[in-house]
């Protein structure tokens, strides 16, 4: 009789046990996954959250086996696309509107977390050894540790699941648990059946306007989309709102180029930097520029990263932006409280 108590305890125990899912099978099933798939495309939306100022992408995704990446961000506020694309000749941000590109010598994505993207989702969950697992009535929630080297704000991430494993949405967090990046997948396609020609940087270019200035049907001429058209004039100077302490404004200069104007703000005191504004303009013909560094999302645009300065597009506005005595993390404070304001129209005042 004793035999037979202790064996109907253990099968009670087993049954209660096979009711629960342990974060090592979510694990191994959101890889085994992955590991099929030969190439996929996700679509969905992306809301980068800053302060009190939310951001929304219209994300596309592409992968195919053997490295090959293209990602279309849509900002949906005013419709500026750009698209990450990785093949075999290198990393591009590929800002169409302008028949420009960086190109960067970088092992993006491998070498941060990214949040649209499922390999580096995996590796983050891999790379945790205390990665640990959330189950409600409608999802597994996976959650583990980020890596993003040059926002270090950002330190875990929720990966959400439904019953099926099929991913729902991605929650990138600061130490506030409070979400700064939100990634809801609309339709993911582990069989998307995707070849080397869906990566093709000259698939990406515009093709509007050719290189004389003429579009295509030979009707109309190719404009620049400027805050002001016929003088590429800078109506309102753009100031940061991040200044590093004992910082300050001591020079303005405003220049007359061939593509309209050019602010040059030079900032002196602990933190040296000097900031550049001017009129994005269109080139002629596509533009790639060398870049050795990294992609950076920030708020409304995809930038270019290097050492000590960092260089983006927003709302038909470029920006340059160096500094020898920036760390990383600062650059990134100065650009964002940038993106993130309305036009400024008042003077700073020069020290």
């Amino acid at each position: 009789m004793k035999k037979i108590g202790i064996l109907s305890l253990l099968l009670l125990l087993l049954t209660f046990g096979c009711g629960k899912t342990d974060v090592t099978k979510v694990k191994s099933d959101f890889e085994d996954k992955i590991n099929k798939s030969k190439s996929y495309l996700l679509s969905g939306t992306m809301e980068i959250m800053n302060n009190d100022d939310t951001f929304v992408y219209t994300v596309e995704a592409s992968f195919l086996k053997d490295d090959f990446y293209k990602v279309r961000l849509v900002n949906q506020t005013n419709n500026h696309e750009q698209v990450i694309l990785k093949n075999t000749d290198g990393v591009y941000v590929v800002t169409p509107s302008l028949n420009k590109s960086f190109k960067f010598q970088s092992e993006w994505p491998s070498n941060s977390s990214q949040s649209y993207l499922l390999a580096p989702l995996l590796n983050d969950v891999k790379n945790d050894a205390e990665t640990s697992l959330e189950e409600t009535d409608n999802n597994y929630i996976l959650k583990a540790k980020v890596n993003y080297p040059n926002n270090t704000e950002l330190v875990y991430e929720k990966i959400y699941f439904d019953k099926n494993m099929n991913l729902e949405r991605v929650e990138v967090c600061n130490n506030d648990d409070a979400v700064k990046i939100k990634v809801s997948v609309k339709s993911l396609d582990l069989k998307a059946g995707l070849d080397k020609d869906d990566f093709v940087l000259e698939d990406l270019i515009s093709k509007d306007c050719c290189t004389t200035n003429t579009c295509e049907d030979g009707n109309k001429t190719c404009e620049n989309t400027t805050p002001d058209k016929k003088t590429g004039a800078i109506e309102d100077i753009i100031y940061p709102l991040y200044i590093p302490s004992e910082t300050y404004l001591t020079n303005k200069e405003v220049l007359d180029t061939e593509n309209g104007d050019r602010v040059i703000l030079t900032y002196s005191g602990s933190k040296n930097f000097v900031l550049v504004e001017e009129v994005a303009d269109v080139s002629k013909e596509f533009e790639i520029i060398p870049v050795y560094g990294d992609p950076l999302l920030l708020n409304d645009s995809v930038a270019a990263l290097q050492a000590n300065s960092i260089h983006w597009t927003s709302n038909n506005m470029e920006y340059y932006l160096t500094g020898n005595d920036l760390s990383d993390q600062e650059l990134l404070s100065i650009a964002t409280s940038l993106t993130n304001v309305d036009l400024v129209t008042s003077k700073q005042v020069e020290k």
